[in-house]
């Protein structure tokens, strides 16, 4: 196990009607001119903003708003929310809603004491010393950004999608997490974040560092513990029980306790993020795509952590032939994600003809010519495995 650094302060406020509490701790945490920041749709009808309204005026804590934020989050809407902040001399950032939501307030509240452009922080120029304290409204359990210190950002100009990763910097002070929030959520939308904190998890799981142990099983047995509740959640919605445990998986794969001591991959959301980008799908479906593709690799370059959790998460039987443990537990991989809705190649994902070429010259421009870590790919490597996503 490598040494770490493990430092997570988020205040998390979980269970039913916890969002009335969203005064209370933004007072807590000094917050007296707050910025809003929401997509619309759900949180507008069902009422949820115009409770959170209320209870911050009855606090008498002053709000202004910024809504439309949408999926796979663009420097706009940053842009357009620094101008506000700065000119209305906010103090604190409260996004209600997913992980493209709280991304936003993150780059808002990096960016509105910075004098230069925010987007230098995604793209190495600067590092963000300071940053508005935010409180996050928990509405899909996905990203898991309500308890950790990334951002994923989209430049319109030229598609770039870019993460931050700033734990010391951007971790919320609060996160309110009421799991009957999520009870309407779509199924296709419930199935995608069910992905995204399977894949967070992974990203994590496949590591070359020695000695592991603890931070396997715990990867492993959260894994197991979503895919369970996600058979119960997608037969049943309003499963209060089932809707918990996902709403907490999706924190726990995402605030950096599954991955303490090792040394982490990201080749398949760095991948991913190129499909999101230029096709502007949905995160979870797009990484459904490919980190089966991602895997099947691997289980010709280096299958042991990949027949690791075949084994300890799929059920195979051990062998002596790693590579089709490792084949035969994606294979049961890809059966649960059809089983949930979730596509598994570039066609069923509503590509029929992706632009292979411009995926990998885009990968490298923007992370470089080696890509991940727990077996460092190459352009050839990386188009072979966009191509699996194709077939």
């Amino acid at each position: 196990m490598n040494n770490f650094v493990f430092y997570s302060p988020t205040e998390f406020v979980f269970g039913k009607d916890t969002e009335s509490r969203v005064a209370e701790m933004t007072a807590k945490y000094h917050g007296t001119k707050v910025l809003i920041v929401y997509g619309g749709g759900s949180v507008v009808r069902s009422g949820l903003l115009d409770r959170i309204r209320k209870t911050l005026d009855e606090a008498h804590i002053s709000h202004i708003e910024l809504g439309g934020i949408q999926p796979n989050p663009t420097d706009l809407k940053v842009y357009e929310g620094i101008e506000l902040g700065r000119r209305e001399k906010v103090d604190f950032l409260l996004p209600v809603g997913g992980g493209s939501v709280i991304d936003t307030a993150k780059a808002i509240a990096c960016g509105i004491p910075y004098e230069g452009d925010f987007w230098d922080f995604f793209i190495g120029k600067a590092v963000p010393r300071q940053a508005l304290r935010l409180g996050v409204v928990l509405t899909i359990p996905a990203a898991g950004s309500e308890g950790s210190g990334n951002s994923v950002i989209t430049k319109t100009d030229g598609l770039k999608k870019l993460s931050l990763r700033t734990p010391e910097v951007l971790r919320p002070a609060f996160a309110i997490m009421n799991p009957e929030l999520t009870f309407t959520l779509p199924p296709w939308q419930t199935a995608c974040g069910i992905t995204d904190m399977m894949a967070h998890i992974m990203e994590r799981y496949f590591t070359n560092t020695e000695e592991t142990e603890v931070t396997d099983r715990l990867c492993e047995g959260t894994l197991k513990a979503i895919i369970e509740e996600a058979r119960k959640v997608m037969k049943e919605p309003r499963d209060y029980g089932a809707r918990a445990n996902i709403m907490w998986a999706g924190t726990i794969a995402h605030n950096g306790i599954c991955g303490v001591g090792c040394e982490e991959d990201w080749a398949s959301h760095f991948m991913e993020h190129e499909v999101s980008a230029v096709y502007d799908v949905t995160h979870g479906a797009g990484l459904a795509v490919i980190f089966p593709a991602w895997l099947t690799y691997m289980a010709g370059h280096h299958a042991r952590k990949a027949a690791q959790l075949a084994n300890r998460v799929w059920n195979v039987p051990e062998s002596d032939n790693l590579k089709a443990m490792a084949l035969e537990g994606i294979e049961k991989m890809k059966e649960f994600l059809h089983e949930i809705g979730m596509p598994v190649t570039f066609k069923e994902l509503g590509i029929e003809h992706p632009d292979i070429d411009l995926l990998v010259r885009k990968l490298h421009e923007n992370k470089g010519e080696l890509v991940g870590n727990y077996v460092r790919l190459d352009r050839q490597a990386t188009r072979e495995i966009y191509e699996t996503a194709n077939r």
